[in-house]
């Protein structure tokens, strides 16, 4: 079995792993000249850290992460703390695994060093797929220079404006959700001494909120702010923004948010971009994975967990079946939609609990904090997600 992967982030990555350590032939094609993440911060919600501890990569990444003692709401104006809940001890006593805050790059790192380890010449970089096809015995992908790389199977991991997607299933680049995100990653040492808590926290305000959080050994702090009513002009999916924009977006929050944003060395303005789930996402040999296949917004923390979860399942389904690749890639499909789907619709449904009107007050934000992130309900919503084990769930 050969398995070609469009696309070197961490879903790509993940899946070449993943399939390495079961003896499958990768080749991973990254149009990228090296490769690199652009640096921010992600969320590893146990799921994702048990995924990566069966990859062995978990207590490398552990060691260069953060472990947050608590995560708290605080209200937009007043600065208000409320509990959430508890990602120390209690999220490994029930799911086994910490909630780590992770550096993007170290985590790419992580698994690429992994990757190399098993085969030096998996990694293909400066090769940009520019189609796909495929016959009844092997696909191929097509890269800009007239190359052909042909596999049992090609695997589009390749983002959210999927080239193996748009080729297989028709044009369908997200939509533009009215939404942008400021991200900007502050060393910790030029924060006050109250804002270097280990701590994530979520402000929420009505129309907007913001994360922080600390990354790569707590050295810096994560600094991500939302914001509707926006509108989006350029080309690519991130542009440069002012200190001076930012401010200005958030007028009237809580001066710690104008504190973050004045100490940010630099801001960048990511345009949220939502698209409803694909119905279905294998053809033949051919299949997604990660963002090409369910890309989502980033209000349920699981972006890099569910590109991680696919590339385990994958290689399982690709073992398991490797007689008959397409059955193969139907069979991790099958295994996969149902939750990614769920994450899709979760984190949508999520836009409206950090933005709602009702956060306008205390007086109005206390029963609505009851009513929607109160134990019970915060249980409902989260359970399913953290208690999910790659190597168990039925292919």
């Amino acid at each position: 079995m050969h398995v070609v992967l469009a696309g070197g982030g961490v879903g790509g990555m993940t899946a070449a792993l993943a399939l390495l350590q079961r003896g499958v032939d990768v080749t991973v094609l990254e149009q990228a000249p090296a490769l690199t993440e652009v640096g921010a911060g992600i969320q590893i919600s146990p799921n994702g850290n048990r995924a990566l501890d069966h990859l062995g990569v978990f207590e490398t990444l552990r060691k260069q992460s953060c472990d947050p003692v608590r995560k708290e709401f605080r209200l937009w104006n007043t600065g208000r703390p409320w509990p959430m809940f508890d990602l120390g001890p209690m999220a490994v006593e029930r799911y086994g695994y910490p909630y780590l805050t992770v550096y993007r790059p170290d985590l790419l790192k992580a698994l690429e060093d992994a990757v190399r380890a098993l085969g030096a010449d998996v990694i293909q970089l400066g090769s940009r797929v520019t189609g796909v096809d495929q016959d009844a015995s092997s696909a191929s992908v097509v890269l800009d220079d007239g190359t052909r790389v042909t596999g049992d199977v090609v695997i589009g991991a390749d983002g959210v404006r999927s080239v193996v997607r748009n080729t297989v299933w028709g044009p369908s680049n997200p939509e533009f959700s009215g939404m942008v995100a400021w991200r900007g990653l502050i060393p910790m040492d030029d924060l006050p001494e109250h804002l270097r808590a280990p701590v994530g926290s979520t402000w929420i305000g009505p129309g907007g909120h913001a994360v922080t959080y600390p990354l790569h050994g707590g050295t810096l702090m994560n600094f991500v702010a939302t914001i509707e009513g926006k509108t989006w002009t350029a080309a690519g999916g991130t542009d440069p923004g002012t200190a001076e924009e930012c401010h200005a977006d958030f007028a009237g929050w809580h001066e710690d948010i104008h504190t973050f944003i004045t100490a940010s060395p630099r801001l960048l303005k990511w345009a949220l971009l939502s698209r409803d789930p694909i119905p279905a996402w294998t053809s033949g040999r051919i299949s997604l994975l990660g963002d090409a296949a369910h890309a989502t917004l980033p209000f349920l923390a699981q972006g890099a967990v569910h590109a991680i979860e696919d590339g385990v399942v994958l290689a399982r389904a690709i073992e398991d079946y490797a007689d008959d690749p397409a059955e193969a890639l139907t069979r991790y499909e099958v295994a996969r939609i149902q939750r990614t789907s769920r994450m899709v619709r979760g984190a949508t449904a999520n836009t409206e609990r950090f933005h709602s009107r009702e956060l306008v007050s205390e007086e109005r934000a206390e029963p609505y904090l009851q009513r929607e992130w109160s134990i019970e309900p915060i249980a409902d919503r989260y359970d399913w997600l953290y208690s999910y084990d790659v190597v168990t769930t039925p292919v």
